[in-house]
């Protein structure tokens, strides 16, 4: 067993005080569940963003088994002052992964808190643990033969729905805005107690994963984002399985083709006709196929012709929006007729997936998405430059064509003036769209790892400049995103902070709130 390094300390903790909390987490969760040794800590402290791993290093970890060991485990971090980072299945990739946001914290991993507690298939919800992956939950449900589906991200397959769902991410079928589709949470709040939101305060309730609300105020969101507890169980709402599915694209040669597809998307959506969508820019599938050498060698960023010519070269328009429609074999066919006409005042190339050709297009991977069934195909974007560099950036556009064109057009700017490709597309979630967007680089390069920096902070500031909130980052702009969103919010989350965590012992930085 490598020797433990009990010289990296968390800050403002002695080596005697550090070493009484290990000693006595061990007697909690037993030996082989408490790491304080570098090599058993590399997990934890390997990283994708643009800065050194020592920024993120991590002083230990901890991994309980039960919601009663996490509050064991919470009032000797408590007692001792030694900070704790949250993590659930750790696969918040191109965030942060599983490293902590400052260096010194000790990484309380939830993974082993991996029980699927409950699935209602009347009424389409599952609680679970903090461990508990997709992939679990999915063949859970296929075993016992139950007809629900599951919206998941694009790390499905190794991500878990609580994760996903408090960092507000986001999926693709009907139900793909995660954090309306939850409902009712178990939290271990700073001093060890235990709090269940909602109709969970109810004893022996059968409604807490059924109605959000509860009586008085609902606190659900400060949980969501946030470090003001360890949240242990969450219930996640299932999209019962349809008769049957549908699935299309629309695609464009054109930057004012894709505003046009927005709001055509915006209008279906809104009246129900389609429920999901991805409208993402070529490039985002050129990256999962080739890698960047072989499509490019010159300097800077790609140039726009360029990537016409390549998708041109390849049959693709320059974007393109994939929906599914679900429903009886009735209900799709009056959808796709509204669809079709709609999207065919946009000038834009209409096929559905009965149309030949369309395996050629970037929609095989996403109708696979859409129709519960996982895959890794887009994890592929990481050999596009090789180096395992990747930072995400996801703002937010009012769900209008012409403000998705200006806010794709400043971005692009930016990562031209920097020297990196555009690489993303919009989730769109009616009223709203996420445009997604991912920064690719070289970590071996540290010139191109300090410009990649740079580049993020740059868009922080246009982004913020031009009036566009940023809703998702990585733990090593936290600080800056949340500088954006003036100081009145910055008080009353550190007022709440304070309130539920005098000693600042819960995951400090976690959204730039601190004590």
């Amino acid at each position: 067993m490598a020797t433990e390094d009990l010289t990296f300390l968390p800050p403002g903790v002695s080596h005697s005080d550090f070493a009484a909390a290990l000693s006595e987490w061990r007697a909690i969760v037993g030996d082989d569940y408490v790491m304080a040794d570098i090599d058993r800590l590399a997990p934890y402290a390997k990283v994708m963003l643009p800065e050194p791993d020592a920024r993120h290093r991590p002083a230990g970890a901890v991994a309980p088994a039960s919601t009663e060991e996490v509050q064991a485990v919470v009032k000797v971090a408590e007692k001792y002052r030694v900070p704790l980072w949250m993590i659930s299945t750790g696969k918040n990739l191109g965030y942060g992964d599983a490293a902590p946001a400052t260096p010194g914290q000790v990484v309380l991993d939830l993974k082993r808190m991996n029980r699927i507690i409950e699935v209602d298939e009347t009424l389409g919800y599952a609680l679970v643990e903090p461990g508990v992956t997709y992939m679990q939950l999915k063949e859970f449900l296929e075993a016992n033969n139950i007809p629900l589906w599951i919206s998941f991200p694009s790390s499905g397959p190794v991500a878990g729905p609580m994760g996903n769902t408090l960092d507000r991410g986001v999926g693709y079928n009907r139900y793909g805005q995660h954090f309306e589709n939850f409902c009712g949470l178990e939290v271990v709040l700073a001093d060890g107690s235990l709090v269940r939101t909602g109709m969970g305060g109810v004893e022996n309730s059968r409604e807490w994963n059924v109605y959000r609300w509860g009586f008085g105020p609902w606190v659900d969101g400060i949980f969501s984002q946030s470090n003001f507890g360890v949240v242990t169980k969450i219930g996640i709402w299932l999209m019962p399985k349809p008769p049957m599915s549908l699935g299309f694209l629309c695609g464009w040669n054109e930057d004012d083709g894709m505003a046009a597809g927005i709001d055509a998307v915006r209008h279906l959506n809104l009246n129900k006709v389609i429920e999901n969508g991805v409208l993402g820019h070529t490039m985002y599938h050129i990256a999962q196929t080739y890698r960047r050498d072989e499509i490019y060698t010159g300097p800077g960023a790609i140039p726009r012709e360029r990537v016409r010519e390549i998708c041109n070269d390849m049959g693709l328009g320059i974007w393109g929006h994939i929906s599914t429609l679900y429903g009886t074999e009735e209900q799709i066919e009056v959808n796709l007729k509204i669809a079709r006409e709609a999207f065919a005042s946009t000038g834009g190339q209409f096929m559905t997936e009965r149309d030949p050709g369309i395996e050629a297009t970037p929609f095989h991977h996403w109708n696979l998405n859409m129709t519960n069934q996982p895959t890794l195909t887009e994890f592929t974007i990481y050999n596009y430059k090789g180096g395992g560099g990747s930072s995400w950036l996801a703002p937010v556009v009012r769900c209008e064509g012409s403000e998705a064109l200006k806010q794709f057009n400043l971005m692009h700017g930016v990562l031209d003036e920097y020297g990196f490709d555009y690489i993303g597309g919009f989730l769109i979630g009616g009223r709203h769209a996420e445009q997604l967007t991912d920064i690719l680089y070289d970590r071996n390069d540290a010139e191109e790892m300090d410009r990649a920096r740079r580049c993020y902070l740059a868009l922080i500031d246009a982004l913020h400049g031009a009036g566009y909130g940023i809703y998702r980052t990585s733990t090593s702009f936290m600080n800056e995103v949340a500088e954006t969103y003036g100081p009145g919010q910055r008080d009353l989350n550190r007022r709440i902070k304070r309130a539920l965590d005098p000693n600042g012992i819960l995951a400090p930085g976690k959204s730039g709130i601190t004590i």
